[in-house]
C-alpha cells in the first residue's frame, strides 16, 4: 500500500486484493471500510472514545461473522489508530510531537489525562482483536492466499 489517493477498488467485492500493510497503513483509503468506520471514529475525550471503540468493535464482530477479513483488519486499524492518536495527545501538549524546528519534543507523562483515558478505551478493544483466534486465523489464511496468488 502507498500514500497515493484512495484505491479504485471495492475490497469487499475483491478481498484478495487487500494488503494488510503495517500498522495503520491504508486506513483512509480502503473502501468501503473507510466510509463505514471513519464516521464512528473519535478520540475527543474519554466518553467519545469509549463510544467510538465500542461501535468499531461491534462492526469488527459483524465483519468477523461475515467472514470479511479486510473489514476485520480495517476495524483493527481504526482501534489502533484511536489508541496511537489519543496517546500522542496524552504525551505531547496539543498533540505536537515535534517543535517548530522539526526536533522531537520530550514526551510528558501525562500532558493530557483525558486523552490518556481515551487511549485506554481504544486499547482494550484493540487488544481483544489482536488476541482473537478468529482474527489470527483469518489473517494467516489471507496472507497464505496472497502468497500463492
Amino acid at each position: 500500500m502507498t500514500d497515493e489517493p484512495e484505491y479504485d477498488i471495492d475490497f469487499r467485492e475483491r478481498p484478495a486484493e487487500y494488503e494488510i500493510g503495517r500498522g495503520e497503513e491504508g486506513v483512509f483509503k480502503v473502501e468501503p471500510y473507510k466510509s463505514e468506520l471513519l464516521p464512528l471514529w473519535s478520540y475527543a475525550d474519554e466518553a467519545a472514545a469509549r463510544e467510538s471503540a465500542t461501535a468499531i468493535y461491534e462492526r469488527y464482530e459483524r465483519y468477523r461473522a461475515d467472514d470479511d477479513f479486510p473489514g476485520m483488519d480495517m476495524a483493527r486499524k481504526y482501534l489502533q489508530m484511536g489508541y496511537t492518536r489519543a496517546m500522542r495527545y496524552a504525551k505531547y501538549p496539543g498533540g505536537r510531537k515535534y517543535d517548530e524546528d522539526g526536533e522531537e519534543r520530550r514526551p510528558q507523562r501525562w500532558a493530557d489525562r483525558e486523552k490518556r483515558a481515551a487511549a485506554l478505551a481504544f486499547e482494550r478493544y484493540w487488544e481483544r482483536v489482536r488476541e482473537d483466534d478468529a482474527y489470527r486465523r483469518a489473517k494467516e489464511s489471507h496472507r497464505d492466499r496472497r502468497r500463492t496468488a
